[in-house]
C-alpha cells in the first residue's frame, strides 16, 4: 500500500511540472505566473525552437534571442508582431532594405494576337449590268493586281445600246454646236453628258469612252478594271462564259501591305491599354525580328468565356511576312508618369492582403498593410500605406514574416493565459 502512495505522489509532481512548462511556452516570452520570472529564448531562423535560457539553436547553431512582447511599442497589424533584430543577426540572415521612391515604371502588356486582313483595304468587284463574261485576265486566287489592271471583259446588251446612244448624242452635239441659239447648244451638250455619265456609273473607264468617241464604233465587250491594288482573296464568279447579274461579287481584293492584329487582353490589364500606344510583334518563324505597330481600336465588349478584351493593332507588313491567320506574340508598351514604387520582392501577398515590413528604427521592423497597383518592371506602384523615403525590407522578409507571426501568436497565447508580457 505504501508503494502505491509513492507512485501517486510522483505522478502528481510530474503533472505539476508539466503544467508549469506548458504555461511558460504558451506565454510567448511572458511570465508563466506572477511568482515565475523565467524568460523564453528562441531562434530567429527556427521559431519552433524555444528554450528557458539563452544559448544556441540546436538546428543551425545561431544564438537564441529573447522573446519579447510588443505592447506599448505601437505599429503592426493583426496576426503580425513587431520584430527586432540586432546587426549581427541581420547580417547572418541577409536582411536588405530599400527606400520607397518615385520612378517611372516600364510596363508592358504581353499577349498573343491573330493576324487579320485590314478591312479598310479590302475591295469587292461587282458588275452593275447584266451580261456575259468574255475574257478573264485575272483568273488566279492569290495573284496580285495593281490599281487599274484589267480584270475581265463583259458583253452586255445594255452597254451596247448605251454606247450607240452616246454616239448619237455625240453627233447631235456636234451639229447643235453650230446653232446660233445658246439654249440649243446647251441641250446637245446636256444629252451627251447624261449618256456619258450613264456609262461612267456602270464603271466604264474614261479611256474606253474616249476610244468610243475616236473610233465611232460600238465595242461589243467592255473591260472592268481593278479599283485598287491587292491580292485576289476570292474569285467566285469570274469565269469565262458565265452569265453575271448586278450585285454579283466577282472578286475580293485585299491590300496586305498593312495588316491588323487582334490581341486578347486580360480583363485586369484592360485599363492599361489605350488607343495610340506603341507595340512590338514577334513571330516564332522569324526569331529576332520585331515589327513595330500601334493600338488603333479597343473593342467595347468582354469575351464572357475567357474574360478578355480584344485590342486591334496595325502593323506595316514589308515583304508580306505577316500573313492572315498567323499567331504572333504581342507586347504593348504602356507609358507611365513617375509614381511611388517599391520592389516586388518587398511585398508579401497572402491573397487576402499585401504586407511589407517597414524599418521604423534601426533593427526594428514593423509590419504594415499596403495597397499596390499593377506590377511593372519589377516594381509595384504604391497606392496607399507608405510614404516616400520610408525604408522597407526587400530581402529575407519571409524570415522576418515568420518571426512576426510567431511574436503575434505568443502574445495572443499570453493574453489568453492572463500572464503579463515583458
Amino acid at each position: 500500500m505504501r508503494g502505491s502512495s509513492w507512485k501517486i505522489v510522483v505522478i502528481v509532481v510530474l503533472i505539476a511540472v508539466g503544467a508549469g512548462v506548458w504555461m511558460v511556452v504558451a506565454g510567448g516570452g511572458t511570465k508563466a505566473a506572477p511568482a515565475d520570472e523565467a524568460e523564453l529564448w528562441t531562434c530567429p531562423m527556427h521559431p519552433s525552437v524555444i528554450r528557458p535560457e539563452a544559448g544556441q539553436c540546436p538546428i543551425c547553431g545561431m544564438d537564441l534571442v529573447l522573446v519579447e512582447g510588443e505592447e506599448g511599442k505601437g505599429g503592426g497589424i493583426e496576426g503580425h508582431g513587431v520584430v527586432e533584430i540586432d546587426p549581427e543577426q541581420r547580417r547572418l540572415i541577409g536582411v536588405v532594405t530599400t527606400s520607397v521612391e518615385r520612378r517611372a515604371l516600364e510596363r508592358r502588356v504581353r499577349t498573343v494576337g491573330l493576324v487579320t486582313i485590314d478591312e479598310t483595304r479590302v475591295s469587292h468587284v461587282h458588275t452593275k449590268v447584266e451580261g456575259w463574261i468574255e475574257t478573264v485576265y485575272a483568273g488566279e486566287t492569290g495573284k496580285i493586281v495593281r490599281e487599274g489592271d484589267p480584270l475581265l471583259t463583259i458583253y452586255s446588251p445594255e452597254l451596247v445600246s448605251t454606247q450607240e446612244e452616246y454616239l448619237l448624242a455625240l453627233r447631235a452635239q456636234k451639229r447643235l454646236a453650230e446653232s446660233p441659239f445658246e439654249e440649243v447648244r446647251r441641250s446637245g451638250e446636256s444629252l451627251l453628258r447624261t449618256t456619258g455619265d450613264r456609262l461612267r456609273l456602270w464603271d466604264i473607264s474614261e479611256s474606253d469612252i474616249r476610244r468610243l468617241e475616236e473610233s465611232g464604233e460600238v465595242l461589243k465587250a467592255l473591260t472592268l478594271y481593278a479599283p485598287s491594288s491587292g491580292y485576289i482573296m476570292e474569285k467566285e464568279h469570274a469565269l469565262e462564259g458565265m452569265r453575271v447579274t448586278p450585285g454579283m461579287k466577282l472578286y475580293e481584293l485585299a491590300d496586305l501591305s498593312r495588316v491588323w492584329v487582334e490581341a486578347d487582353v486580360y480583363e485586369f490589364e484592360a485599363p492599361l491599354v489605350k488607343v495610340g500606344q506603341n507595340a512590338g510583334l514577334t513571330l516564332a518563324a522569324l526569331p529576332g525580328r520585331v515589327f513595330e505597330g500601334r493600338v488603333t481600336y479597343i473593342y467595347p465588349t468582354v469575351e464572357a468565356r475567357t474574360r478578355t478584351l480584344t485590342a486591334r493593332l496595325e502593323f506595316d507588313n514589308p515583304g508580306l511576312a505577316l500573313k492572315p491567320d498567323m499567331y504572333a506574340d504581342v507586347e504593348i508598351r504602356v507609358p507611365t508618369a513617375e509614381e511611388l514604387v517599391i520592389p516586388q520582392e518587398a511585398v508579401l501577398d497572402s491573397g487576402r492582403r499585401k504586407v511589407v515590413f517597414v524599418e521604423e528604427e534601426e533593427g526594428r521592423f514593423v509590419p504594415r498593410e499596403v495597397t499596390v497597383g499593377a506590377r511593372g518592371g519589377g516594381y509595384y506602384p504604391v497606392l496607399s500605406g507608405l510614404a516616400e523615403g520610408e525604408v522597407v525590407v526587400s530581402s529575407a522578409n519571409f524570415l522576418i514574416d515568420s518571426e512576426s507571426r510567431f511574436q503575434a501568436a505568443m502574445k495572443a497565447t499570453s493574453d489568453e493565459q492572463g500572464t503579463p508580457a515583458h
